[in-house]
């Protein structure tokens, strides 16, 4: 008698269904001790793949720009790339949230293997453009077919077991980082190759005539692993015939009352599964990190266009006259020194200062470093070169750590259920952000270089004082009552 009675109180094994993907990884979760790096490799390839577009062409925009001959001066030229690096954004902004919305209905897999084809075929075709009109419709086409970032963030949360989130979303933020790295350097390395190596692209090749295919070309087939990396991912939504889950009739759980607790994989995402996208605005804990994640990403593109643009203008514009060879030199450089940040150091960084404190220092950090990047220009030769990569790497691993800190804070604040439609909600707002940033930033660069002897500040210093502005509305909203 008394074994039958201890029988139940030992079987505390959860239920589940047979045929849910979900279910069958909260079961590989809980036997998994470790973190999967197979998955991580998976997520890794995945999301440089679909960053990578987004940043390839700003090492050769000011040049395309400049060969459609649709700039009067030369000082014009930024004023109309800002508007080709913004028809990205735009794109992405109309369908983010779609994106994440048919994650949350149809799953995470088929949407990001859907959504990297896309941009494998829009983005070679972007590298044929002929005109500023095409150019422009071409990448807001990549923008509208790129909202991968969304159903992936919401994965990486799904897939690891909650010690591990942190390191599975910087891992997405260390990929993304690098791909922004990566990418110009690509861009800078592989355009004009019937310039810079004519010994093996002739001027009538298809690369002579298109100087700019190439580096979208490579771009796109480093999408091919990614593709066959997603088809190997293992699905996390819970798809159920029924609507109610089954319970867990452990005596422990009707014992201590945790019952919620023990079903929350299931119980809690069936109480929101009709939550709409009205129902994510009235959550503030998400809505603060997602307007603190949209006021950093105006910061980050304007960033990443300007610096682009600063490094490869004239010294008599207040730049640094660099080759778009040098931009891929320092941006590699960069690169390296964030994966190494985000892979073995943000985790145990932001496990000792917490998530709002660690993203708090990396923001009242980023003002002085940047105000001290048009002093450079009285520098020259190898102390240049050198101040400048310290200072880039600097810049960068404070940014990821940035947008690794809202990517926590943005996916801890939902359900399951609402995850992608969040990511979707945030993705959408950071698109809207990164649209107007290399807008302003353009406008703002071409400003500067007309007003270089300006008797009160200098143009250059005009621009990163810009930036820092948004820096400070940043820093601010890390502080209560804006963050919760």
């Amino acid at each position: 008698m008394a074994d039958t009675v201890k029988e139940p109180l030992l079987n505390n094994k959860k239920s589940s269904y047979e045929d849910c993907p979900g279910c069958k990884l909260d079961q590989l979760k809980e036997k998994r001790e470790g973190i999967s790096f197979k998955v991580l490799g998976f997520i890794w390839i995945i999301v440089l793949a679909m960053t990578l577009p987004v940043s390839s062409l700003f090492p050769f925009l000011y040049f395309m720009i400049r060969d459609f001959h649709i700039a009067d001066r030369e000082e014009d030229v930024a004023f109309y790339a800002g508007f080709v690096g913004g028809s990205y954004m735009i794109g992405r902004a109309l369908t983010s949230i779609l994106w994440g919305v048919m994650a949350d209905r149809y799953g995470r897999k088929p949407v990001i293997a859907i959504g990297i084809l896309s941009v494998i075929i829009t983005n070679a075709i972007f590298g044929l453009s002929v005109n500023f009109w095409m150019a422009i419709s071409t990448r807001f086409i990549v923008g509208c077919l790129n909202g991968l970032l969304s159903p992936v963030k919401a994965y990486t949360c799904e897939v690891f077991r909650d010690e591990h989130q942190a390191l599975g979303l910087s891992t997405v933020s260390a990929a993304w980082g690098s791909g922004l790295i990566i990418g110009p350097a690509l861009g800078g390395f592989l355009a004009q190759p019937a310039d810079k190596y004519p010994n093996t692209f002739s001027k009538d090749s298809i690369f002579g005539r298109f100087p700019y295919f190439l580096p979208c070309l490579v771009v796109s087939l480093i999408g091919l692993p990614a593709l066959i990396a997603s088809f190997l991912l293992q699905e996390t939504l819970h798809k159920h015939d029924k609507h109610i889950p089954p319970c867990d009739n452990s005596c422990e759980a009707l014992e201590t009352g945790s019952f919620e607790s023990n079903t929350e994989g299931h119980l809690n995402e069936t109480k929101q599964s009709g939550a709409s996208i009205v129902s994510l605005l009235k959550n503030w804990p998400l809505l603060s990190a997602i307007i603190m994640y949209g006021v950093f990403s105006i910061h980050d593109m304007a960033y990443q266009e300007i610096f682009a643009m600063w490094v490869v203008s004239p010294r008599k514009y207040g730049g640094l006259s660099y080759t778009s060879e040098a931009v891929g030199e320092i941006l590699i450089i960069s690169g390296i020194g964030l994966l190494i940040f985000q892979m073995c150091l943000y985790p145990y960084v932001e496990r000792i200062l917490g998530t709002v404190l660690t993203t708090r220092i990396s923001a009242i950090l980023t003002i002085p470093l940047l105000q001290s990047f048009p002093f450079m220009t009285y520098l020259n030769g190898f102390i240049l070169l050198l101040l400048l990569n310290c200072a880039s790497l600097i810049k960068n691993v404070l940014a990821e750590a940035i947008a690794t800190g809202t990517f926590l804070l943005q996916n801890r604040a939902v359900g399951q259920n609402q995850r992608g439609a969040a990511n979707g909600l945030a993705l959408t707002v950071m698109s809207i952000c990164k649209a107007v940033g290399p807008a302003i930033g353009g406008v703002i660069f071409s400003w500067a270089q007309k007003h270089q002897e300006a008797a009160f500040i200098p143009g250059d210093h005009i621009v990163f004082l810009f930036l820092n502005v948004v820096v400070l509305v940043g820093v601010l909203m890390t502080f209560k009552p804006f963050t919760p």
